[in-house]
């Protein structure tokens, strides 16, 4: 009676799927980065220097707050562009997939809409107990 391994690895071919999906949303995450970038490093060409000035006061704290929130989205999207470029490595090494926790595959279906997942679902879900 032959018993079956449990797979330790994801294959060559199954690596490149993942890495395929993981170089598409790193070029979106890269898109979206320079876009939020932008967004609050260049000065806003509607300026309020011809309405009132309680008007312009207003407009200024709202330039303030937007700056900060797109600096906490710019921080968020550069670490998400980190754990992306990390989960590139991880293939390279050929343990992409394999959950830091138990030492199980993660599933194919995690990975695919979370393609830098170092964690099972069950590890996670452990994890937040």
């Amino acid at each position: 009676m032959e018993t079956k391994r449990e797979k330790t690895r994801y294959s060559d071919e199954e690596l490149q799927e993942f890495k395929d999906i993981i170089l598409n949303k790193l070029e979106e995450a890269r898109a979206g980065l320079k876009m939020l970038t932008e967004a609050f490093t260049t000065q806003n060409e509607n300026d309020t220097n011809d309405t009132s000035p309680s008007f312009k006061i207003l407009e200024e704290g709202s330039q303030v707050l937007s700056k900060e929130e797109n600096g906490q989205l710019a921080a968020r999207q550069q670490k998400f562009i980190r754990d992306l470029e990390n989960a590139l490595i991880r293939i390279e090494n050929k343990t992409y997939g394999v959950c830091r926790v138990t030492g199980k595959l993660i599933s194919k279906e995690r990975l695919r809409s979370v393609p830098h997942a170092t964690l099972s679902i069950e590890a996670k879900l452990n994890q937040n107990k």
